[in-house]
């Protein structure tokens, strides 16, 4: 089913005139209006375009780095399991991470474990200076290490 942008583009621009900021901190998990995105970006669902993020660094309240969730496993490293305290699995899609604005946040959900969060760090650090996920991360997904170059 092709992509209605102009509904999206018209929800945007309603998010940018009415939406309030929203405090939010490090780790927490809101429902985030993503949108409609290009090719293999993630998509937000429903008549907000919404999907649960984690904050992943927030640099003022305004802005911050989101990493969109997934309830679906996926074979892929870049992948990492967090939990909020209730019984859904939810994955972090690292490669998804992205600048968001306050005003995109609408529904709190909770707050990511400490150690999954933990995990969400190494892994975004790993790929920043060595271009790899680290051992520790593809063991933790029950992935076989790779030996080392």
């Amino acid at each position: 089913m092709p992509k209605d942008f102009q509904l999206w583009h018209n929800r945007k621009s309603s998010i940018n005139e009415s939406n309030p900021r929203v405090f939010f901190h490090e780790r927490d998990v809101w429902w985030c209006s993503l949108g409609y995105n290009i090719g293999s970006e993630e998509d937000g669902k429903g008549d907000d375009f919404g999907r649960p993020v984690v904050i992943f660094r927030k640099f003022n309240n305004r802005t911050f780095w989101a990493i969109p969730l997934t309830t679906l496993k996926k074979e892929n490293r870049l992948n990492v399991r967090i939990s909020i305290g209730d019984i859904t699995d939810r994955y972090a899609i690292i490669q998804q991470m992205r600048l968001m604005d306050a005003k995109r946040l609408y529904q709190y959900m909770g707050m990511a474990d400490k150690e999954s969060f933990e995990q969400i760090i190494e892994t975004v650090i790993s790929i920043a200076r060595y271009g790899t996920i680290p051992i520790t991360s593809e063991a933790a997904l029950g992935a076989a290490p790779r030996p080392k170059p």
